[in-house]
């Protein structure tokens, strides 16, 4: 069990957070369409995993704000923005925002994820979400970057996940 905090507070995140070297190999996740997708989805490119609690927050909707400024720069390179928020939420905020150039996925019919990827709350008043966090995987899928924010009301580092591209 790993501990990060909520204002202050200490949550408990169970599951195993990839460290860089290591290899995501099981991801699975629900797109707009309400279509499971894969890793493989997105075979041959490198992908920033940029998870979070819920797109209706402040900070995490700046961080969907942040990586979709960044990623129309970005050569072979995908951004995936995952919450346990419904699809249709995911939508609904990129639509009003502009947002196109990063996915969102959701975690919704996929909780396994959480602890796939080591980032389940399971405790504190958002138990059941993910902790803030960032993975950067190469083509293959390998780790090159990985950031478990310890305050879940701080962004990433944008720069240190995108400079690790």
């Amino acid at each position: 069990m790993t501990q990060v905090t909520m204002m202050g507070n200490p949550i408990e995140v169970s599951g195993n957070f990839p460290q860089k070297g290591e290899k995501v190999t099981t991801l699975t996740l629900t797109n707009k369409e309400l279509a499971d997708v894969t890793l493989d989805t997105y075979a041959g490119k490198r992908k920033v995993l940029n998870i979070f609690p819920s797109i209706d927050t402040g900070v995490c909707a700046t961080s969907v704000r942040k990586f979709n400024q960044q990623a129309a720069n970005l050569k072979n390179a995908v951004v995936l923005c995952i919450s346990a928020d419904l699809p249709f939420a995911q939508a609904r905020f990129c639509g009003a925002e502009g947002i196109e150039n990063v996915e969102t996925l959701s975690t919704f019919r996929h909780k396994e994820a959480h602890e796939n990827l080591g980032v389940n709350i399971t405790t504190g008043p958002i138990a059941g979400l993910t902790a803030r966090s960032v993975i950067v995987l190469d083509e293959n899928n390998n780790v090159l970057h990985s950031e478990l924010v310890s305050e879940i009301k701080n962004e990433p580092n944008y720069e240190a996940a995108l400079a690790s591209l």
